[in-house]
């Protein structure tokens, strides 16, 4: 399987992700810079978190109109696999490529800690690995990850089982304090209504190798290369 991730300037978590692919999965993987128009011959792109052109406007505002956004959206079109991590997610929802928007958190105050997440949905291609209802922990880290959206859009993801992942306590109740940073419903992740795409708040990058002190995240991307070997 062959990932590409996509770099813009002041991104800052794509050699994570390119590590993680590389070395733990052993998968083969490549830098995208933004500047590329062809993203043809990828099995998967990543949109890493960061803080892209600086994020001085809304989050991913600006990083949406870099060439290779147009090549990213036409790949996902055609029913490729992308995910956009943080900075990745905004990003997405900036380019129409996920329904909703991203305010600041409600405490606006940049968050960076382990919370946890629940499994809405185990039939995508990014959670296939994982059982319904699992509660994941995995770290987040930022300052606009309030995800809102009107209520035709929130209704339109419940009925397509478009909402992946939601925080929750350790129990698994999506209860208000388990919620870090005021998004709508607790949501973390959404997914396209093709389900190819996937926008998340939290870091599996940072919770796949033992030493980072969880390995749940690892659970998304061996979701990801199990359905790329059963779709052959």
């Amino acid at each position: 399987m062959r990932f590409g991730v996509v770099v813009f300037p002041g991104s800052n978590c794509e050699m994570d992700c390119f590590h993680v692919i590389d070395k733990v999965l052993m998968e083969e993987v490549e830098y995208v810079w933004h500047q590329q128009t062809d993203v043809s011959g990828y099995d998967c792109l990543v949109l890493p978190g960061g803080f892209s052109y600086g994020d001085y406007l809304r989050c991913g505002a600006i990083a949406r109109f870099s060439p290779v956004m147009e090549a990213v959206a036409e790949y996902a079109r055609e029913g490729g696999l992308v995910i956009g991590i943080c900075n990745g997610f905004q990003i997405l929802l900036e380019a129409g490529l996920l329904p909703g928007a991203m305010l600041r958190n409600t405490s606006l105050s940049f968050i960076c800690r382990h919370v946890n997440v629940r499994v809405e949905n185990a039939d995508t291609p990014w959670t296939n690995a994982v059982r319904q209802g699992r509660v994941l922990r995995i770290p987040i880290a930022h300052g606009e990850g309030n995800y809102t959206a009107d209520a035709e859009t929130l209704a339109a993801l419940g009925e397509r089982n478009q909402i992946v992942l939601r925080y929750c306590d350790e129990g698994g109740e999506t209860t208000a304090d388990s919620n870090p940073n005021g998004s709508v419903e607790n949501i973390a992740g959404i997914c396209s209504e093709g389900f190819n795409v996937f926008g998340l708040m939290p870091h599996p990058e940072r919770a796949s190798e033992e030493i980072l002190g969880s390995t749940d995240g690892l659970l998304i991307w061996e979701s990801v290369m199990a359905h790329y070997q059963a779709r052959g």
